[in-house]
């Protein structure tokens, strides 16, 4: 019956995909090449209606196979995004954006170029104005790759000032490409969204052309716009933008502050905690011992020498003066039951002194400090060090067994 041959047809295409899923998890490309084949086959005889069309199925899953097929030419890609553009209006520019990042990634930047300039001039009736979002995408991706001119012509043209010679073409052209990134890069950044390699282009541009005023503009927009998600990126682009500018340790200290806040392990906060150490005032300098104990609180920074060193010479500075140690007695509270295993167990001991004996000096001061004089970590390094007739080591173990009273006073 009818019924009978739509309910087979259905269960028969149904497997058939779950074949083609099945062969793409095992990256068994061949096999499921030509399951797809069949599917598509099927699908000549299917008019049913489905939540996800069969051309959007096929473009997805095609080029997931094309993409690693080993006998897959970038002749056979392009062909294929070709028929696929053809097979679904609604998804047409995002067809043809998937086509310019394969074009990318082949570096074949004039074909991604001038797939974009066609898909901009791309009109169909109101679907124009439904998909004004990846428009504005394509117009962006097109003032990425102006600029990509723009910063070639620019290496041009300065290589020539360093030879004593003036070029007013490259200069010209220059310009020209300017204009034009300008433009797309623009108006895409004034959209709520993650925009960061836009963004450095366009801030890139306006300082060339030392447009400072604008490119401060467009960060403190980026960073502090909250119609935009939050994005750590933002303020590390106005922080740099800041430092590059000469800005006040004030300004500095105020865009590393909301970084802190978001990623407290990121890799300027050892930036951040130098300049907080620095301070004159006692807030920010209490500030300072927070954001380095946090930085430590991740597996990453476990054997970073720099962020070890910065905790030692600001733990060292508060057990010498005797000032503050309720400081470091609030910080510990939180890590006490943790921290030993994880930063200053006896195999942690062994292994950093092995590869890295300044890394192992500076944690062992710190956990002489904190954990006293028979903690396993100090007493394996500061032997080893004495062992080796090393000054340091030996200052160092002096130095915790006369401040060991210290420690009695921040285990409570």
């Amino acid at each position: 019956s009818s019924h009978e041959y739509k309910l087979n047809f259905r269960k028969s295409k149904e497997a058939c995909l779950s074949y083609i899923q099945d062969a793409l998890l095992q990256k068994q490309w061949k096999r499921a090449a030509e399951f797809l084949t069949c599917y598509v086959e099927s699908l000549e005889k299917d008019y049913s209606r489905e939540h996800v069309g069969p051309s959007e199925m096929i473009w997805r899953i095609g080029t997931e196979i094309l993409w690693h097929h080993s006998q897959s030419s970038m002749k056979d890609f392009n062909c294929f995004m070709e028929q696929m553009k053809t097979l679904g209006v609604k998804r047409y520019l995002k067809v043809c954006l998937e086509h310019v990042f394969h074009l990318l990634c082949n570096g074949q930047i004039d074909e991604a170029y001038q797939n974009l300039s066609l898909a901009e001039s791309w009109r169909f009736g109101e679907q124009t104005a439904i998909q004004d979002k990846e428009m504005k995408l394509i117009e962006a991706y097109r003032g990425l790759l102006d600029y990509y001119s723009w910063s070639k012509q620019k290496n041009v043209l300065l290589e020539h000032s360093e030879d004593g010679f003036s070029d007013l073409a490259v200069e010209r052209e220059m310009h020209s490409y300017f204009r034009k990134a300008a433009v797309n890069l623009k108006e895409i950044i004034k959209i709520p969204g993650v925009w960061d390699v836009f963004v450095k282009c366009y801030v890139d541009l306006l300082e060339f052309y030392g447009d400072h005023n604008e490119a401060r503009q467009v960060l403190n927009e980026y960073a502090y716009n909250s119609k935009f998600p939050a994005n750590p990126n933002a303020h590390v682009y106005l922080y740099q933008f800041l430092k590059r500018q000469g800005e006040s340790k004030k300004s500095l200290i105020s865009a590393l502050k909301i970084l802190h806040d978001i990623v407290p392990s990121h890799e300027l906060m050892i930036d951040f905690n130098t300049m907080l150490q620095k301070s004159k005032k006692r807030k920010k300098r209490r500030l300072g011992l927070e954001v380095i104990f946090a930085v430590l609180d991740y597996a990453g920074w476990k054997e970073n020498a720099k962020a070890w060193s910065c905790l030692a010479r600001q733990v060292k500075k508060i057990v010498t003066s005797e000032k503050h140690l309720d400081w470091i007695k609030q910080e510990w509270n939180s890590r006490k039951d943790w921290w030993p295993a994880f930063h200053f167990s006896r195999y942690l001991a062994k292994r950093n002194w092995q590869e890295n004996r300044s890394l192992s000096y500076e944690k062992a001061l710190v956990a002489g400090i904190l954990l006293g004089k028979d903690c396993k970590y100090f007493k394996y390094v500061s032997h080893q060090g004495c062992k080796a007739q090393l000054k340091r080591f030996r200052m160092l173990k002096k130095f915790v067994n006369r401040h060991n009273p210290v420690y009695l006073r921040i285990s409570g």
